[in-house]
Order: C-alpha cells, then sequence, then structure tokens
C-alpha cells in the first residue's frame, strides 16, 4: 500500500529524513516510534504531500504520491490533481483541528459534499453511522467547545473515515488527550485494525503497538534504526539506540 524508496526531506540546511526505505503491505497496522525530531511526523505528512519530499520516491497503492513520472523525470502534479489523489488518504493530527462553528455530524460530512459532491442526504447517513461506530451517535449536534479532548479525537477519526479512505495516517492522536481519554480514542483504532484498515501510526502508545501493531520501526535522527515485529522490537532490540530509548518509555 506504501512505499518508500531513499526518501530525505530537508528545510533550508536541516536535513530531517535521510533515506528512509520501507513498505507498508495492505491491511497492515504499521507503527512509528522514536524521539521527537526523529523526522516521523515529518515523513507521515510527506505520505499525503502535505510535504514534498527532497529526494526520492513514495508510492501509495503503486502511484507516486504528488508527482508524475516521464522518462526518468518527475513532475510535480498541480495542486488540483494532488488533492484528488490525496482524498483516498485520511489523517489524524494530535490537534483535532475540527471546524469550531460547526457541529459534529457537519464536520464529519464537510469533505464528502465540498469535495466528493455528494447530496447532503447521503453525508448525513454516512456521518451518523461513523459517530456511532466512534461511539459519539448522541453527540451528533455538539460544538467541538461541548466535546472532551478524546471524544474530539474521535469525531477527527469519524470525519477521516467519512472520505472512505484507503489508508489512514494518525500522528500521534493521543498526545494531546488527558491519560484518561486515551482509551477510548484508542478502541476505535483497534477497531479500525480489526476491520482491515492499512494504518500508519505514529504513537508513543507502546502497549498499542505491542498489541495492534503488525510492524514497528524505529525511527531516529531521520533514519531507520530498527524494524519487525512490535512484539520482538519492544520486548528484544538489537540496536543500541532502540535499546536507550525504550528504557526510559517502557
Amino acid at each position: 500500500m506504501v512505499k518508500a524508496e531513499g526518501v530525505h526531506k530537508s528545510f533550508g540546511t536541516a536535513h530531517i529524513l535521510k533515506g528512509i526505505d520501507l513498505e507498508v503491505a495492505p491491511r497492515e497496522v504499521f507503527c512509528l516510534i522514536g524521539p521527537s525530531g526523529s523526522g516521523k511526523s515529518t515523513f507521515l505528512r510527506c505520505i499525503n504531500h502535505l510535504e514534498k519530499i527532497s529526494a526520492g520516491r513514495l508510492s501509495v497503492d503503486g502511484e507516486l504520491v504528488g508527482y508524475r513520472q516521464k522518462g526518468d523525470k518527475l513532475y510535480e502534479l498541480r495542486d488540483n490533481e494532488v488533492a484528488l489523489k490525496r482524498r483516498d488518504i485520511g489523517m489524524v493530527f494530535q490537534r483535532f483541528n475540527l471546524f469550531p462553528h460547526m457541529t459534529a455530524i457537519e464536520n464529519v460530512m464537510e469533505a464528502p459534499v465540498q469535495v466528493k459532491g455528494e447530496s447532503k442526504a447521503v453525508a448525513r447517513a454516512r456521518a451518523e453511522k461513523l459517530l456511532d461506530r466512534v461511539g459519539l451517535a448522541d453527540k451528533a449536534k455538539n460544538y467541538p467547545s461541548q466535546l472532551s479532548g478524546g471524544q474530539q479525537q474521535r469525531v477527527a477519526i469519524a470525519r477521516a473515515l467519512a472520505m472512505e479512505p484507503k489508508l489512514m495516517l494518525f500522528d500521534e492522536p493521543t498526545s494531546a488527550l488527558d491519560p484518561e481519554l486515551v482509551g477510548d480514542v484508542l478502541d476505535v483504532m483497534r477497531g479500525l485494525a480489526e476491520d482491515g484498515m492499512t494504518m500508519i501510526v505514529v504513537t508513543h502508545e507502546m502497549g498499542f503497538a505491542r498489541e495492534v501493531g503488525d510492524a514497528l520501526v524505529f525511527m531516529d535522527d531521520g533514519v531507520v534504526v530498527e524494524s519487525g515485529h512490535p512484539r520482538d522490537v519492544l520486548t528484544n532490540p538489537q540496536q543500541d539506540r532502540t535499546k536507550s530509548f525504550l528504557s526510559k518509555v517502557l
């Protein structure tokens, strides 16, 4: 579903990603862990072309992200072409980024209506099902300010799912939440995994990675230091840098 080949990303003189190679299979829950500043979130944003890669190749479901190839050269797609490709990729951010002037159900309906041109009736019916799926059917008419952080994040997940994506990206979806609210969000993500959604999750929740993840990558300083099955990496890391990191977070 996702293939990264020698992906580099620089911001000015800051070299953030230094040659990332990895593959994510369909229906796989792929977890990214590592210290702050290691490039995890930047890599995630490159997958849906919120950030443009500086070198290498990134593809989703066999198609290049943000570019087309002609001969040996890559040409960047126009913004409207990128937007079309991005419809297949859902993203959930640390901060929920809900529209504050819209109710929960209006937030979930907005993209299918505005981007896909769906009727409000069709979008509303799906939004109701999605809010029920994330345990918030009774909060459909509430505004974000009337919801807890965990509830807002579950609305954000429903909003991403409303576009019926083939891939979901989660950028530390629980890091801004109070500890007692984390479980509800992780439960929704577990349900998505059980339903076969392909997911890439940047997380500090090692329990979630161990229980739900199919693959885990430890990144540091813009490179992949270690990868493998989550249980293997977390219980028996092979690299000293991985051991040092895990000794502080487990």
